[in-house]
């Protein structure tokens, strides 16, 4: 299994929390979901490397998202996501 981190804009509530999860939990390989809403990242483990389909899905819910590489901690985004508590 591959780690994989992700920085994700957007994120706002609890609400927005889930849909993220959600998002990535339709991918058949990827297991142990973290989502810190505070830091706007998503931690998760993947049978494969890829990322690009993950960041493309989340993008596609409202929340804008990047490849976590050097794992500084990144302060959470104020505009809205892809909720409506925004």
């Amino acid at each position: 299994m591959n780690q994989i981190n992700l920085n994700v804009g957007g994120m706002t509530c609890g609400s927005c929390v889930k849909h993220v999860t959600k998002a990535l939990e339709a991918f058949d390989d990827v297991t142990d979901i973290h989502v810190d809403l505070q830091n706007g990242k998503v931690n998760l483990q993947r049978s494969s490397s890829k990322f690009d389909d993950l960041i493309h899905a989340l993008t596609e819910e409202g929340y804008p998202s990047s490849v976590d590489i050097d794992g500084s901690v990144k302060t959470q985004q104020k505009k809205s996501g892809g909720c409506c508590c925004g």
